[in-house]
């Protein structure tokens, strides 16, 4: 886990966040052990932002990952950095468990993503064919 968490705060330093200054960084894990991290990218058109942990995760994706299994994010806050809902989500669809909240004063916190996301939506709560 300190490799995830190492990770995350180097993106964090790569954060782009002019407008709230309010640096993110975030890495996930693939099933190969593989590690790809994200920062937070922010756009005057504040509804184009992108979170560090969906940069992360996507990232993973677009390098042929579909199973992820640890995802670590900090940021400078009181108490260790927790995931937006819908980076909650986009983890719930790749199958992400464990979560490790930090804050650059060296707090962590573990949780599971069912304990972040209960009853999260996912492939079984669409319509059949």
């Amino acid at each position: 886990m300190e490799e995830l968490i190492k990770a995350a705060e180097a993106a964090r330093d790569k954060a782009y966040a002019p407008y709230s200054r309010f640096a993110v960084g975030a890495a996930v894990r693939g099933a190969s052990g593989r590690v790809y991290s994200g920062c937070n990218v922010e756009n005057a058109s504040y509804g184009l932002t992108m979170c560090a942990e969906r940069v992360a995760i996507f990232k993973a994706v677009s390098a042929g990952e579909k199973s992820l299994v640890a995802l670590a994010v900090t940021a400078a806050t009181p108490a260790p950095a927790s995931p937006c809902g819908a980076c909650r989500q986009v983890m719930a669809e790749f199958g992400i468990n464990e979560v490790v909240m930090c804050n650059t004063k060296g707090e962590r916190r573990t949780v599971t993503l069912a304990a972040l996301l209960p009853y999260a939506f996912d492939k079984e709560d669409l319509p059949g064919e």
